[in-house]
């Protein structure tokens, strides 16, 4: 039994550790690590050199920018933190929160999408999938424990209606 407390001790300050980490610089730190394995192996690619590709990415971009700021003014409107982990004092459920809990991540998902078009690089875009797997089973699911202590059924009901992502 000791041995088990130990193991969750250990756990909880690993994810304390990752959760020190600001969401966005998530994203940013997975993106230039991208771009810098680019420019080490795939300098002269050709995938996404057309000029469509640039065009396209900038409105994906704006896209991201729109639902991720909707989400982000929505928290800031409510007076509630928009830190991960910390306890939110109004439980947010309209605008964009109708259709994902997670609008501000779906946003810079969406937005990091659109850079990647934008710049013409492939290498950040293949490195997203980690970035999901950091939010999905880190990030996300603790902001989900505190959601659940702080509002109870109305959280359960909140969760049952409403999609993760999309």
């Amino acid at each position: 039994m000791s041995q088990n407390r130990g193991l969750s001790k250990s756990r909880n300050a690993a994810l304390r550790a990752l959760m020190r980490i600001p969401v966005p610089w998530v994203f940013v730190l997975a993106y230039l690590a991208g771009v810098g394995l680019e420019a080490v192996f795939f300098h002269n690619h050709y995938l996404l050199n057309t000029p469509f590709a640039s065009g396209a990415g900038a409105f994906v971009f704006l896209v991201g920018a729109v639902v991720a700021g909707w989400g982000w003014l929505i928290f800031r409107k409510a007076k509630t933190t928009r830190v991960p982990g910390e306890t939110s004092i109004t439980m947010v459920n309209w605008g964009p929160y109708r259709f994902t809990r997670n609008p501000m991540y779906v946003g810079l998902f969406i937005a990091y999408l659109g850079e990647a078009g934008i710049l013409r690089q492939l290498f950040p875009v293949l490195l997203l999938p980690l970035v999901f797997v950091y939010l999905n089973w880190v990030v996300v699911p603790v902001e989900e424990e505190k959601l659940r202590q702080t509002f109870g059924a109305r959280y359960e009901e909140y969760h049952g209606r409403v999609g993760r992502w999309l």
